[in-house]
């Protein structure tokens, strides 16, 4: 699976994490950053994921952010995205099989 990921800085970390966890299951991942932990606008990184997937749906985006609230809303208003918010395993299982989200 490609997958395209982004977040702000306070989901740098854990983008960090899912990265390495998502290769070493064969994905393919770009990164779309931020490259570091500084503070950032999480509209920025949003809109480069949510862009590229509305472009190309063979793609699934990741964005994190601290609630996920703001990313998820600013990449649904891309025809096509489809965003929700996965806080546990079972709730982005849902999204995925149930509402066809491509950016969790």
């Amino acid at each position: 699976m490609k997958v395209i990921i982004a977040s702000d800085h306070a989901g740098f970390a854990l983008k960090q994490g899912c990265i390495g966890f998502l290769e070493s299951e064969g994905h393919s991942v770009k990164d779309f950053g931020p490259h570091s932990g500084e503070s950032v606008d999480y509209p920025d990184f949003a809109h480069q994921v949510a862009s590229h997937v509305a472009k190309d749906l063979s793609v699934i985006g990741v964005l994190i952010c601290g609630s996920a609230n703001g990313v998820a809303m600013t990449a649904n208003k891309y025809e096509d995205v489809r965003a929700c918010l996965a806080w546990s395993h079972e709730i982005a299982e849902l999204g995925r099989l149930h509402n066809n989200a491509n950016i969790l």
